[in-house]
């Protein structure tokens, strides 16, 4: 512990003595590494950010994201009792000691792959999801495609060398951002120990294996990675002054390269970068005419906020915007997508989806004729198809 402290401590005098000389870049020991700015998903670093190479542990973040997306989409709950597979028991590595026709919930074993990065978690949730592993790395895939992770192939949803085994730190950037969408995912990936207790009564003491979340002020995830092929591997994340960065590092020569890369990249970022919100989400942006709903003009909106990341010498920001609405029908439920903002900015154009804040229902034959009637007796007749 004082070992880690002591390169937190050099890492941030060290990067401060760079900083006053004007630093215009940085480099990292790892072989490959990534920042990303998690709102915007714009990229502040790369350094062979396509190169694919083995995620070690890291595939856990894909695992844990179908997790709490099963979990949300009411497919599992946390409560739900998994059964404990030969399959599950029997793996090697980091591990929570699961017995073969036990039992353990949903609850229990997504702690266990957070915080203590266990293998036989990974493989119990897989085959409680998919029904088997296999059938549940197709899914890991199939997911990691419609994320744009286009360079990366999954063969286990515990990251153990295996052939064929491949990501990037760029699509493990794209995977993390759309894991840390649930929040409740960083309670357990800051959480640095707690105990689990199994059915037969017997306990077990979790560390975390990211000890950054106690050493470095602020991180509060993602997930660590080693093994002899990946190297030393480590996925980050924390918010400070209202920005929340990711950052990859891949192979990096040892466990205290890996910390002291991933201090260096937040600490270059938050010193070269700021985040700027133009347009808030709750501001209305306009209405719009559904000609077939019962309350026929309705509000529309921003789904997120309108930010953008900017140089700190950057400050006087000119902008525009132009909204172009979809020929939309009732019914339409909260949070459906309407239309495009697209803000013009420094000689580029960011696009933002528009949404509802309402469920909008179908107006039925006699209120449309009724409308009707009221557009032409009121002459808007401007507003009749």
């Amino acid at each position: 512990m004082r070992k880690i402290l002591l390169i937190v401590l050099l890492t941030i005098l060290s990067f401060d003595v760079l900083k006053a000389d004007n630093l215009s870049g940085i480099d990292i020991k790892s072989e490959s590494g990534i920042i990303m700015e998690a709102s915007t998903g714009k990229i502040l670093f790369d350094k062979n950010m396509d190169e694919q190479k083995s995620p070690a542990s890291m595939t856990k973040i894909m695992t844990m994201l179908l997790t709490v997306e099963a979990i949300e989409s009411g497919k599992i709950s946390l409560e739900d009792e998994v059964n404990i597979s030969a399959n599950a028991s029997k793996m090697g590595g980091s591990q929570v000691y699961l017995e073969e026709n036990s039992t353990a919930t949903v609850e229990m074993l997504l702690k266990s792959i957070a915080i203590g990065s266990a293998n036989d978690a990974s493989v119990a949730v897989a085959e409680k999801i998919g029904g088997t592993e296999s059938n549940f790395v197709n899914m890991m895939n199939k997911r990691a495609k419609e994320l744009g992770a286009v360079n990366t192939t999954f063969k286990n949803p515990h990251g153990l060398d295996e052939e064929g085994h491949l990501t990037t730190a760029h699509d493990l950037a794209l995977i993390a951002r759309e894991l840390i969408k649930h929040e409740e995912i960083l309670k357990l990936t800051s959480t640095y120990e707690t105990t689990i207790t199994h059915k037969n009564g017997k306990s077990l003491w979790l560390v975390n294996t990211n000890k950054l979340i106690k050493f470095y002020n602020g991180l509060d995830g993602l997930k660590t990675g080693f093994t002899d092929n990946a190297g030393y591997c480590l996925t980050g994340t924390m918010l400070r002054n209202d920005m929340r960065l990711i950052t990859v590092t891949m192979k990096a020569p040892t466990k205290e390269d890996r910390n002291t890369d991933t201090i260096n990249l937040m600490e270059y970022a938050y010193s070269m970068y700021y985040k700027s919100t133009l347009i808030k989400k709750d501001k209305k942006i306009g209405d719009m005419f559904i000609d077939n709903a019962k309350k026929r003009k309705v509000s529309y909106y921003l789904k997120e906020d309108a930010s953008v990341i900017l140089d700190k010498d950057v400050r006087n920001i000119k902008y525009n915007y132009s909204v172009k609405l979809n020929n939309v029908k009732a019914p339409l439920k909260k949070n459906d997508v309407v239309g495009t903002l697209t803000l013009h900015l420094n000689n580029q154009d960011i696009n933002y989806n528009l949404i509802v804040k309402e469920n909008i229902k179908k107006s039925n034959y006699f209120v449309r004729l009724n409308n009707y009637l009221k557009d032409i007796i009121n002459g808007n007749l401007n507003v009749l198809p």
